[in-house]
């Protein structure tokens, strides 16, 4: 039985959206498939996604960059972890290498994380990287070109395959690059039942607030009430708001709850955009300029969906009605359709026999 090895970064789940529809169908076409999932994602949320059996082992293989906030980044407090990542780096490799070989992986797929690309590099292991954005881009951008972004960037340019989703960065530097349509789950619509549930009128509105899985959550409790407005909020913010609804209480799955929603209430991230423009649901969010990926995701998503931004601030007030009222006369244009997740099959059955 083939194994394959798959890593998932923790820094939002935008890389589970990704990564999951990929894994969902090589199931489908090789359901004798073995798959371990090494993540930080807690296993409950990766469950949610991966509709296939894995064994799941907690695991850290990037850094990311350490946050403040969703919509802020700790850039010393990044620049001291990558410091102490990198220090032993050789060994830190031949570690990774050798727990490789003991798993008997027979393909490594990493999203995006460095380390099991180059410990499946040092193994002789066949390694795909898959994701919209790169550590190496992103360590650039808030902290400069040295030997640590060299390590990082050779990870991924030594790779057999980069798979980058649209949207994505460009990441023109890499020539193992190969460009896949949009990755997403489409969920059901089920906003009849919704009503039903929470006796909900034909012209009240909801919300699904959303920051991508960023440990911190918006101050919903002092949000005004808006007039035929409910709020679709996560029971781990433990929202007080007359008008909030704790969506797992809801027992539905994420992608039925988007699809079934009037609009989503976001930061910028590419499961959260790609997914709402392929369920055909309008999108409020505030800016994250400073972020590299943003630009590629705010203009596809302005494309492909119905988006407006709000400032920060009225992201964290809650006074948002105006622009909630003018995303409902915008015309939806035609829905994207997300093919990504065959193309990734295609490419990895079809090189690389698992």
């Amino acid at each position: 039985m083939s194994h394959l090895v798959v890593s998932i970064t923790g820094h939002g789940f935008g890389h589970v959206a990704q990564t999951a529809p990929v894994l969902n169908l090589l199931h489908e076409r090789m359901p004798h498939l073995r798959l371990t999932v090494r993540s930080s994602v807690p296993a409950a949320h990766l469950r949610s996604r991966i509709h296939t059996p894995f064994a799941h082992l907690p695991s850290a293989g990037d850094i990311g960059m350490a946050m403040l906030s969703p919509l802020d980044i700790d850039v010393e407090q990044s620049r001291t972890t990558y410091r102490s990542f990198h220090a032993d780096w050789d060994a830190r490799v031949e570690r990774e290498a050798a727990l490789l070989r003991e798993l008997g992986a027979d393909m490594v797929l990493s999203n995006v994380g460095y380390l099991p690309l180059a410990g499946a590099q040092r193994a002789g292991i066949v390694n795909a990287a898959l994701c919209s954005l790169n550590w190496a881009d992103i360590y650039r951008h808030y902290l400069g070109q040295d030997d640590i972004h060299t390590q990082i960037r050779n990870c991924y340019a030594e790779a057999d395959v980069f798979l980058r989703t649209t949207p994505g960065m460009a990441m023109d530097d890499l020539l193992n690059l190969v460009l896949l349509a949009p990755l997403a789950d489409i969920g059901d619509n089920r906003r009849d039942e919704l009503n039903r549930h929470l006796r909900l009128s034909d012209d009240e509105r909801l919300v699904l607030v959303s920051l991508g899985g960023i440990a911190s959550r918006l101050p919903m409790d002092r949000w005004p009430r808006l007039d035929g407005v409910r709020w679709l909020v996560q029971a781990s913010w433990q929202v007080r708001h007359p008008d909030a609804v704790v969506l797992e209480s809801l027992h539905m799955p994420f992608g039925d709850l988007l699809a079934s929603c009037d609009a989503l209430l976001s930061k910028p991230g590419y499961g959260s955009f790609v997914e709402a423009a392929c369920n055909g649901t309008p999108v409020l969010f505030a800016s994250r300029a400073d972020w590299p990926e943003s630009a590629a995701l705010v203009e596809w998503l302005q494309k492909h969906g119905v988006c407006r931004e709000v400032s920060r601030d009225a992201l964290e007030s809650g006074n948002i009605a105006d622009d909630l009222a003018m995303l409902r006369d915008v015309p939806q244009p035609q829905r994207p359709e997300p093919t990504g997740a065959a193309q990734a099959a295609d490419w990895l059955l079809g090189r690389y026999v698992l």
